[in-house]
């Protein structure tokens, strides 16, 4: 499970066994755990972060999203 990056408490990361999904990233935080779509960013999974919360995790992804794609496809091996 490859680390992106870390904003203080919360992990983003891919699970290495996911390549035929649409590009996306994990996001945990102690037992709490999300799924977002990056193209476009939209909640695709959670578990356990309440409404504000995954808001300002959306709004991460969003500012990081062009990142997070680049990373997504130079792990992945896929074309942008």
């Amino acid at each position: 499970m490859p680390t992106v990056f870390r904003l203080g408490p919360y992990r983003f990361y891919f699970y290495s066994h996911e390549p035929n999904e649409p590009p996306h990233i994990h996001v945990d935080r102690g037992a709490a755990s999300l799924k977002a779509w990056l193209d476009p960013v939209a909640l695709a999974v959670n578990h356990g972060f309440r409404g504000h919360e995954i808001n300002g995790i959306l709004e991460v992804v969003e500012a990081n999203r062009d990142t997070l794609l680049e990373a997504w496809h130079e792990y992945f091996g896929t074309n942008k």
